[in-house]
């Protein structure tokens, strides 16, 4: 009894000592001070030609490349502008649930270095100052940010929001009554895009404008580390078009690719959330199996049958070299686990029909082997295609971090088509890429039809 009085004791002396200090604590109106003297880091300089727009701007969008240290300094200007403008509201939306939510994560990490009577306890979606000011993370949906008096918003990864023109609607709607400020912010994507528009279009003159590419960013001029920069740089050695929009921050797309940047942008799902190994899903499942090993990745896609639609709910990348032993254990345990998996289709070309018995003989449940010959692989490239072009399959968003994620949206975008004379198409990747993604999506959409799947195995 006397340690949990002790407890309490302890709490009520830590808000005291909390409250005195931010008492204490004079936050500065400049933004820069407050990130030097406050958040104790140091802005690059572009960082602090952002920071000067945002305060003497109401609309900023913000074109930066990855790695370019974007949502840290943005995360900061708004925890900024929430403590030196009590009762404001500040709104955060992005083109995903999760995503709207990193950004929380950010704000929440910098209230660790500012005097805890500035702020109530963190939460997940939300960050309450206890001068009366808010950071609240909304989902994306026009009529849920049209409803508050907002004085901010903050748009993240906006280039990736399918529903644009709709949300930016119901944003300037709330903005309207309080003459409030609007920030977005993305890596070029598509141009068919209010983004794009924003950037690029004299309509938008209202708009202050930051472009940064990687050689702005990269150190000791950024956060961009350089051995980062030549690992990409030689990844996308083959693939000009997207170094161009993630590093140069320029939008470009090759003509001769299969699935188009506005195609891709108009299946996102900003509500689905994908599954993780750990969860216990229902419905109707159906896995898609890319095997590689030395030279390509070993790829296993996850599609949930839903009525007319097929969502994917997850997408698992091996490393490099992992055996076809420990590929047949993961898929084995994840169907043991989700219990609900009606098909499995496995690419079987190169590795023989040993692998998709061996996953028989494991208990892997309705699992099917599929030789890659060019008439099946554009069967199964044009069953994608044509399920995205119908809106009949959704995917899920999650930004990338670090070099290792999986970067859906740009492994979708990898795969490049010929016409041959005869009227067939060649399909290709761009060389030092992979389209191992690809095509395990692409078997799990086919494994997922509506409609009795097709016979795939052989040659048609």
């Amino acid at each position: 009894m006397s340690s949990s009085r002790d407890r309490r004791l302890r709490a009520l002396e830590d808000q005291l000592q909390g409250l005195l200090e931010a008492e204490k604590t004079e936050i500065p109106q400049d933004p820069v001070r407050f990130f030097r003297e406050i958040l104790g880091f140091q802005p690059f300089s572009y960082q602090i030609e952002l920071a000067e727009l945002f305060t003497k701007n109401q609309f900023l969008a913000a074109r930066w490349n990855r790695q370019s240290g974007k949502s840290h300094i943005v995360a900061a200007l708004l925890l900024h502008y929430a403590l030196t403008h009590p009762g404001s509201y500040i709104g955060v939306v992005g083109p995903s649930w999760r995503q709207t939510k990193l950004v929380i994560r950010r704000v929440n990490s910098f209230l660790r270095l500012i005097p805890s009577g500035l702020f109530e306890k963190p939460q997940r979606t939300i960050v309450r100052l206890r001068n009366g000011s808010v950071i609240e993370a909304f989902p994306n949906n026009p009529e849920t940010i049209r409803g508050p008096t907002l004085h901010v918003v903050y748009a993240d990864e906006f280039n990736f929001t399918a529903n644009d023109e709709d949300l930016y609607d119901a944003i300037m709607f709330t903005l309207a009554t309080t003459a409030g400020k609007f920030v977005c912010s993305s890596t070029p994507w598509t141009t068919d895009h209010l983004f794009y528009k924003i950037c690029t279009h004299p309509d938008y003159a209202d708009f202050a404008r930051s472009h940064i590419t990687w050689k702005d960013s990269v150190e000791p001029k950024g956060p961009l580390k350089q051995e980062w920069l030549e690992k990409i740089r030689r990844q996308l050695a083959g693939d000009p078009w997207r170094w161009t929009r993630e590093m140069e921050a320029e939008w470009a797309e090759d003509e001769t690719v299969w699935l188009s940047q506005a195609l891709i942008a108009s299946c996102i799902d900003h509500d689905l959330e994908p599954y993780e190994f750990e969860d216990e899903p229902r419905g109707e499942l159906f896995l898609g199996v890319d095997l590689g090993k030395h030279q390509d990745y070993s790829v296993v896609s996850t599609v949930a049958r839903e009525g007319p639609l097929l969502r994917l709910v997850h997408v698992h990348r091996f490393p490099l070299k992992t055996s076809y032993g420990s590929v047949i254990g993961y898929v084995k345990t994840l169907c043991d686990r989700w219990r609900h998996v009606l098909k499995v289709f496995v690419d079987q070309s190169g590795v023989g029909d040993y692998i998709v018995e061996d996953m028989k003989a494991a208990g892997v449940p309705n699992v099917e082997g599929v030789n890659f010959t060019l008439p099946v692989k554009e069967k199964i490239a044009t069953n994608l295609k044509q399920r995205m072009v119908d809106g009949v399959l959704k995917i899920y968003y999650i930004p990338v971090r670090k070099p290792s994620d999986v970067d859906l949206t740009a492994e979708l975008h990898v795969e490049r088509f010929e016409l041959q004379k005869t009227g067939g198409i060649v399909f290709s990747h761009p060389e030092g890429t992979h389209d191992d993604v690809f095509w395990s999506i692409a078997l799990a959409v086919a494994a997922g039809r509506a409609e009795e799947p097709p016979k795939l195995v052989g040659a048609y």
